[in-house]
């Protein structure tokens, strides 16, 4: 077990948290009663394909589900004794990047692009804990530092554009870091990166996450980057979680056929298995859910049950964990 893992220091327990939009075409069901904890120093990693509601979960979380059309219809995160649904916008603001922090998969798009990047670190230093413009400068170089930005003292004044796209999430990192949060979600963090550059961003927030054991929460559709981080696993489709297993556990044997078929699709340097095993179809309407398991029209196994019960998240007979499947076991 990582050792920065502490299972007895609950940070943040999400409980059926329901988030739907109201559409022309009808409502999208985009999150569907998610439940899930976050320990002190874990790494939970929330898998899945485009349109799964991964990035929606944990937006719903920082507040950033626009209303309308969106809206969190059922359920809870708490966080320090405090409900982040039911609390007031004052209340969660304080929370929010002092506790809670995000960086997000696009950092071109999330930061801005008319002030240097060094006052845009500073910035929320300079609003929440009050600090003057030369100490909020100073801070911010420290952060840059911190987060291997080279000759931050001088790059402290360059504008986002000046920097390339490794270095621009490294920025992103750093603003997230300012107020040395508890927890760190981390919306798709190396998307739009080189491979070298996406360990590296990697490497970065395990050597973060060494020194401050805060939490982290990694949206990800990358299998690579979940197995070297991850404590924990989540995988979610139409808009529901189906599996929730340790990493090891998953990799090792992954209960859903959905998650077996996310395996299999993994190309594989050191082993000659011929062709790539695509999962056949494509993800389900997030309006017109089919009425059985969501996975079950792309599904090899599927029986007639699967088709018209929705299953719910069991425990998985042959290992720890929970899976979302009517024929666990029979296949």
């Amino acid at each position: 077990m990582n050792p920065r893992f502490d299972p007895d220091l609950l940070l943040m327990e999400v409980n059926g948290l329901t988030v739907e939009f109201d559409t022309p075409d009808g409502t999208v069901h985009a999150v569907t009663d998610v439940s899930y904890r976050l320990h002190r120093g874990e790494t939970l990693a929330i898998l899945g394909e485009s349109g799964s509601g991964k990035s929606v979960s944990v937006q719903a979380i920082m507040g950033l589900v626009p209303s309308p059309p969106g809206r969190i219809a059922a359920g809870s995160v708490m966080f320090q004794g405090l409900d982040l649904v039911s609390a007031s916008r004052t209340e969660v603001n304080k929370l929010l990047g002092s506790e809670i922090a995000m960086i997000f998969q696009d950092p071109l798009s999330s930061l801005n692009p008319v002030f240097p990047v060094g006052w845009q670190i500073g910035e929320a230093l300079r609003v929440k804990d009050g600090l003057s413009r030369a100490d909020a400068r100073a801070r911010a170089v420290d952060l840059m530092d911190r987060v291997h930005i080279p000759n931050a003292r001088k790059r402290v004044r360059d504008y986002p554009h000046e920097f390339s796209g490794g270095m621009r999430q490294r920025a992103m990192i750093a603003m997230a870091l300012a107020q040395d949060p508890k927890v760190l979600i981390a919306d798709e963090p190396t998307t739009a990166l080189d491979v070298t550059v996406q360990a590296q961003i990697m490497d970065l927030l395990d050597e973060i996450q060494r020194e401050s054991k805060m939490g982290l929460i990694l949206i990800t559709h990358d299998l690579g980057v979940v197995a070297s981080v991850a404590d924990s696993v989540l995988v979610m489709y139409g808009g529901r979680i189906i599996e929730r297993a340790s990493a090891d556990d998953f990799y090792a044997k992954p209960a859903h056929p959905y998650s077996q078929g996310l395996l299999a699709s993994v190309p594989r340097l050191l082993s000659d298995m011929g062709r790539l095993q695509p999962i056949d179809g494509a993800p389900p309407s997030l309006i017109h859910l089919p009425p059985g398991c969501s996975f079950g029209p792309r599904c090899p196994h599927v029986a007639q049950e699967c088709l018209t019960d929705r299953p719910h998240l069991v425990e998985v007979p042959t290992r720890p964990g929970l899976a979302a499947c009517k024929r666990m076991g029979k296949f």
